[in-house]
Formats: C-alpha cells, sequence, structure tokens
C-alpha cells in the first residue's frame, strides 16, 4: 500500500489535550480514512490524514465520524409525552391539550431531571448542541418563581450535567391567539407583554456550553405591535431568534383574517426575517412567502418526525432552500430523537411528494444536520472537522446489522439512508468523550433516568 501524505494544519493555542484517530471520517464532500484530530483548549487544532496507525496515547474511534449533530428545535418536557400521544385519533390540537396536561405538572426540579435525561438522549444519538425553544417559564396560574428564570436555568444545568450544548431560545409567547388572552395553561407561558419578557430574558446568562437566544412562539401568540420588541432584542445581541412558522393551515386562515396577511409577510413587515431567523416548520407557504424567507436568507427548520406524527403536512423544503432559506433540522417533540431519521425523512417525504428520487445528496442532508443546524443555533464555526472549530464529533458503527456491507466510500450514504441513533459509538464534545462505547460517561442508567422522570410526571 502507498502511504498516504500526512497533513497537518494547527491553529493558535493551548497545548494537545487530546488525540482522536478516526478509521473513517467525513470531510465535507467525502470519507477519509485513516484520520487524526488533535484537541487543545476545546477546539480541532490540528487534522492529519494518511495516519495508518493510531499515535501513541490516542482515542480511536472505530467507524465513520462525522462532526457533532445539531438538534436545532427541542422541546425538552414534550418528551414524556412518547407513546402517550398515540393513543386514538385527532389533530395537532388535540395532542396539544395532552401537552399542557404535562406542561402543568412540571416544577424547576421535575424538568431538570426530565430534561437531563432527555439530553443524554440526544448525546446518545450523536447530537452536540441543541436549540431548546423553552416558554414553560412560570408557576402555574402565570405566578413567577422567586427566580423568575427557574426554568431556564433548569435546562440550562441539564445540559450541563449531559454534556451537550444548548442555546436556550427564551420564547416569547403571550397571547392563545389573535385578540385572545392565555387560556389557563398558557398562563405558565406568559409575561404578559414582551417589554416584560424582555426584561427577564435579559437576567439569562451564558457560558462556555451555553449560548442566549430568542424565540417568537408564533405570531398567534405574540401580538402583531409587539413583534419587534423580541427581535430588537435578538438584534442587540447578535442572537439567533427562532420562531414557529405557518404549521397549521389554521394559524394562516387566522392571520388573513386578523390582518390581511400571511404570517410570513406579517413576520417581514415587523423586522422579523433575516440571516439570524429561523423559521421552524415553515409548512403552509405562498410563494410569495418562500419568496421572503428566501431573500431575507432566514432559515427553515425541518422536523420531519414531528410534522408526519402531528399530520402537519410536508413544507416545501426543495423551493425554501433554492431561493436562499438554509435547512436545518429539528427532533421537536421527541417523538424519535434521531437526527439521521430526520435527515432521512426530509429527503424521503420529498419523494413521496413528487415522486422523484435525489432532492439532496447525503452531504447536503448531513450539512442539515450539523454545520446548518450549529449556524442556526449562533455557532458558525461548528459542524465542521477542520481546525478551529469545536471539536465536536460523532462516531456511527459500520459493522451493525444496519449500516455492515456498503463500501467505506459510502459511508455517508450509509449513515443518512440506513442507520439510526442505535448506531452511535461515540460523542465527543469540546474534546471530551460524552458518549464511550454506546454508553453515557456522565449519566450512567440514561435508560433508567428517563423512565423515572417520565413516570414522576404522569402519577
Amino acid at each position: 500500500m502507498t502511504p498516504r501524505t500526512a497533513l497537518t494544519t494547527r491553529t493558535a493555542g493551548g497545548p494537545v489535550t487530546a488525540t482522536y484517530w478516526m478509521d473513517h471520517a467525513w470531510l465535507g464532500t467525502h470519507v477519509e480514512p485513516d484520520v487524526t484530530v488533535e484537541v487543545a483548549d476545546g477546539r480541532i487544532a490540528g487534522v492529519r490524514t494518511g495516519v495508518q496507525t493510531p499515535p501513541p496515547g490516542a482515542t480511536v474511534l472505530r467507524g465513520l465520524t462525522l462532526p457533532g449533530l445539531a438538534n436545532a428545535h427541542s422541546h425538552a418536557f414534550h418528551r414524556a409525552l412518547r407513546a402517550t400521544v398515540q393513543v386514538g385519533s385527532g389533530t395537532f390540537w388535540t395532542w396539544r391539550e395532552l401537552m399542557y396536561q404535562v406542561a402543568s405538572r412540571l416544577t424547576p426540579d421535575t424538568y431538570f431531571d426530565l430534561a437531563r435525561a432527555t439530553y443524554a438522549e440526544m448525546a446518545l444519538a450523536g447530537i452536540t448542541s441543541v436549540g431548546e425553544f423553552h416558554y414553560l417559564h412560570h408557576a402555574p396560574g402565570g405566578t413567577p418563581y422567586a427566580n423568575p428564570n427557574a426554568m431556564g436555568e433548569a435546562l440550562i444545568a441539564a445540559a450541563a450535567e449531559a454534556g451537550i450544548r444548548i442555546t436556550l431560545l427564551d420564547t416569547a409567547y403571550l397571547a392563545a391567539g389573535f385578540g385572545e388572552q392565555p387560556n389557563r395553561h398558557q398562563l405558565r407561558f406568559s409575561d404578559t407583554t414582551a417589554d416584560a419578557w424582555a426584561e427577564r430574558a435579559s437576567l439569562l446568562r451564558g457560558d462556555d456550553h451555553t449560548l442566549i437566544g430568542a424565540a417568537i412562539h408564533s405570531v398567534r401568540a405574540v401580538p402583531a405591535g409587539q413583534l419587534a420588541t423580541v427581535a430588537q432584542w435578538a438584534e442587540e445581541r447578535d442572537a439567533p431568534l427562532h420562531v414557529h412558522l405557518s404549521e397549521q393551515t389554521a394559524e394562516n386562515d387566522a392571520c388573513l383574517a386578523a390582518h390581511g396577511r400571511t404570517p410570513t409577510r406579517l413576520l417581514a413587515d415587523h423586522g422579523v426575517l433575516g440571516p439570524r431567523t429561523t423559521g421552524i416548520h415553515n409548512t403552509h407557504l405562498t410563494e410569495e412567502d418562500i419568496a421572503l424567507l428566501g431573500s431575507s436568507t432566514t432559515g427553515t427548520c425541518m422536523c420531519p418526525t414531528t410534522e408526519r406524527d402531528l399530520a402537519d403536512g410536508i413544507g416545501p423544503t426543495v423551493a425554501l432552500q433554492k431561493a436562499g432559506s438554509p435547512l436545518s433540522l429539528g427532533s421537536d417533540s421527541h417523538a424519535v430523537i434521531d437526527l439521521f431519521e430526520e435527515a432521512r425523512a426530509m429527503e424521503l417525504n420529498e419523494r413521496l411528494r413528487t415522486h422523484i428520487r435525489g432532492h439532496w445528496t447525503a452531504a447536503a442532508l448531513l450539512r442539515a444536520a450539523s454545520a446548518d443546524g450549529h449556524a442556526a443555533l449562533g455557532r458558525p464555526d461548528a459542524g465542521v472537522l477542520e481546525p478551529g472549530a469545536p471539536a465536536d464529533l460523532t462516531t456511527i458503527a459500520l459493522d451493525s446489522v444496519r449500516t455492515a456491507g456498503p463500501v467505506p466510500r459510502l459511508a455517508a450514504e450509509t449513515a443518512v439512508f440506513a442507520a439510526s441513533a442505535a448506531d452511535v459509538r461515540h460523542t465527543v464534545v469540546a474534546g471530551r468523550h460524552i458518549v464511550r462505547d454506546g454508553r453515557h460517561a456522565l449519566i450512567e442508567d440514561a435508560p433508567g433516568a428517563l423512565a423515572a422522570a417520565v413516570a414522576a410526571l404522569h402519577h
């Protein structure tokens, strides 16, 4: 065998604190064998190819190593709904009633327990960063906690204990609908005004693993005259801003009746759209809506496993991307937590809708699950195996019953179209080995923690 040339690129920083050797790595365009990544100060300090044997002291990652995955849209407490909401039939709106029941039982302590276990499940699925769309702010009845951010800080602490990064997208949720006061369930969500929301959200603080962003729950939940307040708060901090957008046709109809325009046009008219903004779902859009989102480079986060679970519909994802809207992926209600399934479903949904195969390459789908997702969460330097990027890695097995057989050069296609979260063997965050050989290094019994946290909310 002809030896490959070892290529080393190193950035300025401290001494190398960890070295990982990968028998196969995804370098953005192709699968490269025999790759070493050196870590310093939590970032990739060097990438070397052609290293045919592991260097002394290196940690060996067998399989295909990818940049860490980004779950761009999560409601952690929805994890307690899994299976429960599959009984019977209904619509998004009947599902929402069950969601409210779980939300009514949460306290800062029980939310911490559930989120910690949910984020551990994410780490086990190869997710290194989550965008938590957080709107459960207050005690039942709407009374603020003594610490007004007790619930948000519980989520931040939960992510830290589970070993993953979090962008806490603190959410303005002020109304039940256009001109409607919050119902008894939604009182926990509401700060009453956008100014009051901004005052509370301004008390939140980030750290090395935490970014603070903003969210508008939806155009039905934030009065039009207060949308700009939330957008300005995010702009002043150069923070990501997310919004549920046109998930349901009922929202579009109500917005047209109240304002004579679509939700997308309403957001555009109030300065919400732009490159730091991501629309969640973007399902039921007009051609003008698509043009507005694309021309403003507003992102689109698709959550296919939730959108199909809730019978929401299939959004115009191809058209959005062609118009200029970057695509990211989220597990949303956590019907499952599996970014490979989200990526696969986005492509397969389009095949069903159009009767045509191959709308995205495996490389493009992996980018949506990693780099573009991290960018949507305020980390544009993440999601690549390059010097200077955060040392966040995900390794999937290439010898499981799902992934065995294809040649290694097709490992990206194997990952997207055959692998599942169950194939994740290693997860590394900031150079720290969080999942090793399929076991969480920080939470010894993640399934048990999930079972206990969910059971506590159903008794």
